[in-house]
Parts: C-alpha cells; structure tokens; sequence
C-alpha cells in the first residue's frame, strides 16, 4: 500500500501580515507572497501553510473571521488568491489554509444575527448562558486574560469566549452550525485548497453543564478552565462526522492543534484506519520551560532541561510509532524564535539553529517550518510595550503591570522571551529598508538585526542556515529511514547531549546533536554495534575518519550518520 504523501512532506508556515508587502501599505499581502515562491522551491518545501487571510476585523490577527468565504482587503481579493493557489499548483507546492472554527469573530454576521433576540435562528450558534447571582456564569478565565465571559446588556446573557471577547464560541453542540462548517470546508477544498491546519480544535466539545473550573491560583479571580474544554466527550463524535461529510471525500493534509494533548489523544485522533487527522499539534514540548507554580501560565520563565525534552520528545515518538502520526515543529506564529528559545541567538546563532534543525527533521512525523526559521531568526527585544501589537502580550502588560503591580522590568523580560510577536516581526528578505519587507512603514518593526540576518545573504552563502535546512530536506527525500524509520534514544541521562537512532530495515541513521555550548564527550554505549559510518550532515566541519564511538562535541554541534 501507498504510504499517504503528507508522511514525506515538509511543510512552511507563512504569515502572511509579516511575509512579504507587494503595494507599500506596510502589510503583507498575497501578492507578495506569490512574488516569493520561487525561493520557498529553492528551499525545498512541498506545503505551503497560509496562517488566517478571510475578513476579519483582526482583534487576534486574522484568528477572529467575519466572513469565511471572503479575503481581507489588506490582503488583496479572492483573484489574487487563485492567483497564488494556481501559482503555487504549477510549482508542485500544496496549499493549506487555517480552518478557524472553535470561535468566529463577534462581527460575523451569525455572531450578529444572535445578538437580537433570544429567538434568532442563530442564537444556538453560539453559547449563551445566564447569569449566575448578577455575575459570570462561571469562573473560567480567557486564554488572553479576565473573564471567558462578556455580558450582551440588551437581551441580559453572556456568551462564551475562551479567547478574545471578539471572539465568541462556537456551539458545536447544534448539528444545523456543523453543517455550516462543513460547507465552508468544502468552498475551499473545491477551490483547490490541499488542506487545513486547524485551529485549537480539540476545544470544540466543552465539559457538560460548564461547571467552575477546580482553583489552581488562588490569587487569581478567574481560572483556566483546561480538562473542562479540552478533549471533550464529544470531541471524537465531531470529528468523526466532520471525516464522513468532508475530510474522506478529498485527498488532502490536515493537522490539528491541540493545546493539552497526550500520546493517547494523539493516537486516538491521528490514528491512520480509525483516527479523523492525520497529525496534531501537541504542546509538551513548547510548555518545558513554563514554570507554573509562578502563576504567570506560559509567561512563568525556567530554563529548559534537556532530560525532559528526551522524555517529552521520546514518548510521542514510540507511541505515535505504527500507530498515528508526529507534527515536527519548534516555532510557529504564537510560539517564539527556537533560535533564542532553545539555542543561542548571539555568538553560536548559526550552529544553534543548524543543531535545532537536524535534531527535528530528522525525527519521524512531519517537519513544519516557520517562516525566517530556515535563516536562524531571532526574538525581537523592543524597548517599549508600545511597540509590540499582540494582544495576549497587550493584554499580560494590562493585566501584569497596571492591575497586578508587578515590576515592569520583569515583565518586559518574559515578553521578550515568550511574546508572539517574536515570529511576526517581517521577513528579513535583504539589507535594504525595511529588510525588503515594504516600501512602507511596517505594521510592526523590523528586528534591528536584519543587517546581518537575511535571505539574500542566506542564499548566498553556502554554510548559511538556509542551506543546511535545504540540504535536511533533501535526506527526507532520499532516504526512506528519515521518513518511516523506528526511533530509540542513546545516552538519556546525559544532561548536553541529545542522541537518537532511526531504523527501518537493516538501514540505520544515528543523530548526535550538543543543546548547549559546552564541549561534552559523547561516549556511545559499548554493545552499540555499527560498520562503515558515513557522514550524512553537520554543522561543522569534520574528519571522515574520526572515531565517533568516542569524540568531543563542539558548542551546538550536530551530526548525523548512516550506519
């Protein structure tokens, strides 16, 4: 049997606000996206993801839609859409769009509809709820801050939304607004469109009855709601119809993001005969150096310990194994630069993201790429929160600074570690103004850095990040055990070295990556046995005929061998 094509594919999220402006209004826009496609080929990539274009009144950036079926005029017109999807097709490269269906913007017109009356037709759209003693229905708090809860004064209920108040939920739970999701679904996927990354969907069944979520920060009014709306009991049902009327009918991509998944979730969903997603992404990774007992959620700084990426990393890869079906990322729009996160933006800021890249693309699952990864970008240290756009970040600064009376300097240090706009900062494309973003002035400033870090420069060099990660994906090309191969972990106490086989067959890959910038000696294990090794890639130079039984590893080096 055929393997499914998205196991050897690469993907590479664009944002498309921050990719490329083509008209000199400082936003990005399809059109200038489509003028870079040429280099996204040169890289290497089969997918291209496309974070949120549809109308929105951009309250999250694009996450919050007002009309599913339409292109925000920032962005161009449904014609320059097809423009690039074509454009896309005749290069090879597959097109995945944002499926944004937990939650619609407060300006969609269902949202509209249901604010007059409790009679509309609409109303269950959404989810409304009375008040509870004068007050919220509930304890639950927004992911972006306060209350999941906003009071619509004229008809005297509060609706849900677990994010923005502009963005309200929707109430999965009425068959007549999973069908309207479902034809939506197929507008695109009859337009051509190859799949969906779909946004937070494992919070589309919430807990029966929404009761108080338990207290675990006794010195905040509203608590994260987490089991009550994650996984819910009617999760699989969803998305099993969602399967039947639509997914089974295409051939196509889809990825699910699932804050709070396990290995079990991950099986139960991603499973090939009696899963509904090909692939999800979990968080475990990204959560390792959040400190909750700092009661700050994702913005609670601590180092990151290597020994709990192994276990984290190493438990989705057996499990999943045969089973269901790893996503490969380090960053994307929410999440920070992996090259200041995980690695070291300053002296060793090649071969930190070059070692970050091997140790990911060469694991079984699906490699996604944000974009300005494949140039080791870094996090943007803006001196002023008025110069940052986000709103979670926003919102922390309100919330952290003027309510809380927490000290300004640290709070400005965990959004220059954890903010957002860290990955939305523009494309650094050349050394000219505005990196080549725009002729314009940028919706959001340009990372001061971008002198030095560059796609022009990138491609120029033959040793850059750009290349490395052009040449790992070329080995998932060739080579059958990057794709399918089992993994095993070598050396799992050592706390500097992260060390793994991949096995398919009698062919053999073994990966030694350094995650700091000390010098450790990789000792392998006496009984593993292995003949002729042949260098496959590193960030450094070396010496076909060193011994790799036992070697010093330099700072951030990587390797990767066949056996």
């Amino acid at each position: 049997m055929k393997e499914p094509w998205f196991k050897d594919s690469v993907v590479y999220q664009v944002y498309p606000r921050s990719f490329r402006d083509s008209d000199g209004d400082g936003i990005g826009d399809l059109r200038g996206i489509t003028a870079k496609l040429d280099y996204l080929k040169a890289l290497g990539v089969d997918v291209v993801w496309l974070s949120p274009v549809y109308q929105s009144p951009n309250d999250d950036n694009g996450y919050d839609i007002s009309d599913y079926r339409a292109i925000m005029g920032e962005f161009g017109t449904m014609a320059d859409f097809d423009a690039l999807l074509d454009a896309l097709h005749a290069r090879g490269l597959k097109l995945v769009m944002d499926l944004v269906v937990n939650h619609s913007s407060d300006e969609h017109p269902w949202f509209v509809e249901a604010c007059k009356s409790k009679d509309s037709p609409y109303r269950d759209y959404y989810i409304w709820r009375a008040p509870r003693e004068g007050a919220e229905p509930n304890n639950w708090a927004s992911a972006f801050g306060g209350p999941a809860w906003t009071l619509h004064e004229p008809t005297g209920e509060y609706y849900l939304h677990l994010f923005s108040k502009k963005q309200p939920d929707l109430n999965w739970e009425n068959p007549q607004l999973r069908q309207e999701v479902y034809a939506l679904m197929r507008f695109w996927l009859d337009k051509g469109v190859d799949g969906f990354r779909m946004d937070v969907i494992n919070m589309i069944s919430k807990a029966p009855g929404l009761p108080d979520a338990p207290v675990t920060a006794p010195q905040r009014r509203w608590q994260v709601p987490g089991p009550l709306v994650f996984h819910g009991p009617r999760l699989g049902e969803f998305l099993c119809e969602m399967k039947h009327e639509v997914l089974s009918r295409y051939d196509l991509i889809t990825v699910g993001e699932a804050p709070c998944a396990t290995p079990e979730h991950g099986i139960q969903l991603t499973h090939e005969e009696d899963g509904f997603l090909n692939m999800l992404f979990q968080f475990e990774h990204v959560d390792l150096d959040t400190d909750p007992a700092l009661g700050l959620g994702k913005w609670g700084l601590k180092g990151l310990d290597l020994l709990d990426l192994k276990a984290t990393m190493s438990r989705w890869q057996r499990e999943l194994h045969g089973r269901g079906w790893n996503s490969l990322y380090l960053s994307n729009h929410d999440q920070p630069r992996p090259v200041s996160r995980f690695g070291d933006d300053g002296r060793w800021r090649v071969e930190s993201a070059k070692m970050l890249g091997t140790f990911l693309h060469l694991l079984q699952g699906t490699p996604y790429i944000y974009q300005g990864e494949e140039l080791g970008m870094t996090n943007v240290r803006f001196d002023s929160i008025a110069e940052y756009r986000d709103i979670e970040t926003l919102n922390l600064w309100r919330e952290a600074v003027h309510e809380r009376g927490m000290d300004p300097a640290q709070v400005m240090a965990a959004i220059h570690a954890k903010s957002r706009d860290n990955a939305r900062t523009p494309m650094q494309w050349d050394d000219g103004p505005n990196a080549g973003f725009s002729s314009g002035t940028p919706w959001i400033g340009v990372n001061p850095n971008y002198r030095e870090i560059n796609a022009q420069r990138a491609l120029a060099d033959p040793g850059s990040v750009f290349h490395h990660y052009r040449r790992l994906i070329e080995l998932r090309r060739t080579l059958p055990v990057v794709v399918h191969g089992r993994y095993e972990l070598l050396l799992p106490e050592h706390p500097e070295i992260y060390a793994y086989t991949r096995t398919l067959g009698a062919e053999r890959l073994l990966v030694i990556c350094n995650f700091g910038s000390g010098t450790p000696r990789c000792e392998l294990p006496e009984d593993f046995s292995f003949d002729r090794p042949e260098l496959l890639i590193a960030n450094y130079p070396v010496d076909e005929g060193s011994d790799i039984r036992s070697f010093t590893l330099r700072p951030y080096e990587a390797r990767a061998y066949r056996l």
